[in-house]
């Protein structure tokens, strides 16, 4: 019986010890963390988009405590989450001033042709690797697998009759759904910018209309409806300077193809009516 007292007492001695040496380790190491960045990242929106430019929210709040990064670059929380965190490193709030959205361009979809049916992964990356460009006959055009979709952490991306669509008036502009596309075809534009094209082919005319009833022609009636000069021709696909577009929608109106893009107007091609 006394056996049995014994071991427990010292094994009882043996944790005391052991207890008292990592308490005293974890303050001896243990990692100072900065308060700031810790209240930093409690307001941060915790999506990880990287749209700051750094691997996710946690990185970023370091970088900004650290004194390394800008307290305006976190496109997602916007200006009010800039306020914050400017007011937390004791510093004047910087807005940020332009505001940018994520825009697809390519209207293709169910109507361009395909090469092939693809019945491999539903997803981008591996359908572009399969025949050389995908299973569209366009090598430019959306494959409509929602790799993109997957990748938006607000949910502000949808495939609609086989293209992406982004939303416009909710996209926070963090481009995770643009380093998912393995077309390269979603860019960041101003939100102002109301007018953009809806295509990236930059295949001639005749051959674009083989395999794609939508895709820009190159046929420069655009160009020459625009009274500002502000879209052009380059390379068989039209291209606008949104420094010198006024919006006045005139070259959507013209466009034989429909795929020249106004932000303002819903799906049913209606100008939305004022809520007041």
């Amino acid at each position: 019986m006394l056996t049995v007292v014994y071991a427990v007492v010292v094994l009882g001695l043996v944790a005391a010890v052991f207890g008292f040496i990592l308490a005293y380790a974890s303050k001896v190491f243990a990692v100072k963390v900065d308060e700031r960045e810790e209240a930093i990242a409690s307001i941060l929106p915790g999506a990880n988009c990287g749209g700051c430019g750094y691997a996710g929210c946690g990185a970023y709040a370091a970088a900004i405590a650290a004194g390394k990064a800008p307290t305006n670059a976190c496109a997602a929380g916007g200006n009010s989450v800039a306020a914050k965190i400017a007011e937390i490193m004791g510093t004047e709030s910087s807005d940020i001033s332009i505001r940018n959205v994520a825009f697809v361009k390519c209207a293709g979809g169910d109507n361009t042709q395909r090469k092939f049916d693809y019945l491999g992964l539903k997803d981008c990356l591996s359908a572009s690797r399969v025949g050389g460009t995908g299973p569209l006959a366009c090598p430019s055009g959306c494959l409509g697998y929602g790799s993109c979709v997957a990748a938006c952490p607000f949910g502000h991306i949808s495939v609609k009759n086989g293209v992406a669509v982004v939303d416009h008036e909710n996209c926070v502009g963090c481009m995770a759904c643009a380093d998912a596309c393995p077309k390269h075809l979603i860019v960041k534009v101003p939100y102002e910018a109301d007018i953009n094209i809806s295509c990236s082919s930059k295949e001639k005319g005749a051959a674009l209309r083989k395999y794609c009833n939508i895709g820009c022609l190159g046929c420069h009636i655009c160009e020459k409806t625009c009274q500002h000069d502000a879209i052009h021709v380059i390379d068989n696909l039209a291209v606008i300077d949104h420094s010198k577009c006024t919006s006045c929608g005139e070259c959507v109106a013209k466009c034989p193809r429909h795929l020249i893009h106004d932000a303002r107007l819903n799906t049913e091609g209606e100008t939305p009516q004022s809520a007041d």
